[in-house]
């Protein structure tokens, strides 16, 4: 993620982390046996590999929450610029609202 912690994680590809979080939308926290169904749609992870992962994401919007990771707004070009801190603080929450709601 934007501190880059989730690399640090074990491998995950980008398919990896797409089939994961689509996973973590499908299995909720009520799900039973979510971690083994969450690892068993991404494929290669264990379930405690796919919990740590998401223990880690968690972990990173804290951090982005609390102002220790800046935000980069990317242009249309898709290159980075710091603008607007209100807005760049309204996208975090709203990530870390989506987030918590899967948690």
């Amino acid at each position: 993620m934007a501190s880059g912690s989730l690399k640090n994680s074990g491998s995950w590809t980008p398919k990896q982390n797409k089939l994961f979080e689509k996973a973590l939308a499908l299995y909720d926290k009520d799900t039973p046996d979510r971690w083994q169904n969450v690892a068993k749609a991404v494929g290669g992870k264990s379930a405690e590999e796919v919990k740590r992962h998401y223990e880690i994401l968690l972990e990173d919007l804290r951090d982005i929450e609390l102002g220790h990771v800046p935000i980069p707004n990317y242009n249309s070009n898709g290159s980075k610029s710091f603008g607007d801190q209100e807005q760049r603080a309204a996208e975090v929450s709203k990530a870390a609202v989506m987030v918590q709601d899967l948690a």
